[in-house]
């Protein structure tokens, strides 16, 4: 591999533009790391693409001359996703932030991979329309489907496979490719569109999405439900979902990460175990479906079952939950943010987040459990020193505890966050099977293994 020097020349010369190459310190600091403990690493040098061909002029380059290379968007991954293990080139798309177009008669949008969330929401907005998936960071769409983002939203919506139409995206070398099309589904041929969503950017760096949009709802409320242990919200969770309640949103919180957040947000919700469950749509349906969410929850013991229906009150209650990892984060000043998630089938999820409330305290350990328990999503946020042995290796014993009791259960060792180079013994676990194939896959995208290396896969 040339020299940073060298390289940022020849950079430098394929874009036609000095500007967008940095080796600078500062710039090279911000793309070394993630929002969690996982140790930084910079890269030799920055690049800002403003355009598919910018990126297959980055990606020609860089596989001639055998350089990593690793996508970079917000930097709000979770899995150490964007750090540059092994140096080269951090690809930073944030500046292909162009709206491409909207279409209310086909309900679609199309965006380069820069694009935030909210920036998103806002123009959609203007249409009447919404685009559903809402991982809680303003995190770029490229971004969100690389590593197939979820969120509060998904027992109604689904994850971002479920609502990218088509892409387009650049492999090593410089090629340019087109998965999908605008049409709501496909039967032709081999789902690669499915799997560019998330691979991690470990296959190839995607460029431009053609996203689902769907009409704002006519009316949205939610109830706010407070019980007196886990395992009766996880319940009533799983009761609400199979009983055919067509929720957007059912969210849990528990104790701990409720205290958490009435320091932190200035709130005074009741400390103990709570699901927020948000219901929208027609008025009629509305009420039938928050008839059906009371009763359910009263049928568990609810503690406390209060209705938001202003819609400032519904939306400081969800950045209440979004806010979720930066309470945490404040109730442990000092330390890093380390968050795992695992998924099981929703007749396990009572049973899992009482294992993982139970292994979290008998360690000692700062955090809380939250999920999204419509769809069986544990997470678990935790504070951890990096540099206190005895503390790290608690938690890296906490998280393999966990893979394992949500794979005993059925589950996977990720439902949303992904594997990246946190979680490739977990994946290697639960599908040891497969990874031989997996690695072909790799092979086959990128011979030369320069798409951000040390991720999803170990090192062969």
């Amino acid at each position: 591999m040339p020299g940073a020097e060298a390289l940022r020349e020849a950079l430098a010369g394929a874009l036609g533009d000095p500007g967008r190459v940095s080796t600078g310190e500062s710039e090279r600091d911000l793309h070394a790391a993630d929002m969690t403990f996982h140790r930084p690493h910079r890269p030799d040098v920055v690049v800002y693409a403003a355009s598919t061909a910018d990126v297959a002029a980055v990606l020609a380059l860089a596989d001639e001359h055998r350089i990593p290379v690793t996508p970079f968007g917000a930097g709000s991954s979770l899995e150490g996703h964007v750090i540059p293990l092994a140096g080269g080139i951090s690809l930073d798309l944030t500046r292909m932030d162009r709206i491409l177009d909207v279409s209310p008669a086909d309900l679609t949008a199309t965006v380069q991979a820069g694009v935030t969330r909210t920036a998103l929401e806002r123009e959609a907005a203007k249409h009447g329309l919404f685009f559903p998936v809402d991982p809680g960071a303003d995190a770029t769409l490229g971004g969100m489907a690389a590593t197939n983002a979820a969120g509060t939203t998904t027992v109604r919506y689904g994850k971002m496979r479920a609502n990218v139409l088509a892409l387009e995206a650049v492999l090593p070398g410089g090629r340019v490719v087109r998965a999908g099309s605008r049409a709501p589904k496909t039967s032709a041929g081999y789902d690669l569109l499915g799997l560019l969503v998330g691979s991690e950017g470990t296959l190839g760096v995607i460029t431009e999405l053609t996203l689902r949009l769907h009409g704002i709802p006519e009316q949205a409320v939610v109830l706010r439900l407070s019980f007196p242990d886990l395992e009766p919200a996880c319940r009533a969770a799983t009761a609400i979902v199979a009983a055919g309640a067509g929720v957007t949103r059912a969210e849990l919180i528990d104790g701990w990460t409720i205290a958490a957040l009435n320091a932190h947000q200035g709130t005074d919700l009741p400390v103990g175990p709570s699901l927020f469950v948000e219901a929208a749509g027609s008025a009629g349906t509305v009420a039938s479906d928050l008839e059906l969410v009371r009763a359910v929850a009263e049928s568990e013991g609810a503690l406390e079952v209060v209705a938001e229906r202003d819609p400032t009150a519904r939306t400081r209650l969800w950045a209440a939950r979004h806010a979720a990892a930066y309470a945490v984060a404040a109730a442990a000043p000092g330390k890093r943010h380390r968050s795992t998630d695992v998924c099981v089938p929703l007749s396990q999820l009572a049973g899992a987040v009482s294992f993982a409330r139970g292994e979290l305290e008998r360690r000692g350990l700062v955090g809380g459990v939250v999920g999204h328990a419509g769809d069986g999503n544990v997470h678990i946020g935790l504070m951890v020193d990096p540099d206190d042995p005895v503390e790290l290796a608690a938690s890296d014993e906490l998280v393999e505890l966990l893979v394992e009791d949500a794979l005993a259960r059925g589950g996977t060792c990720t439902g949303e966050h992904g594997v990246g180079l946190g979680k490739i013994h977990a994946l290697e676990r639960e599908h040891g099977d497969l990874v031989p194939l997996m690695r072909e896959l790799k092979r086959v995208f990128d011979p030369n293994g320069i798409m951000n290396p040390g991720k999803v896969l170990a090192p062969a």
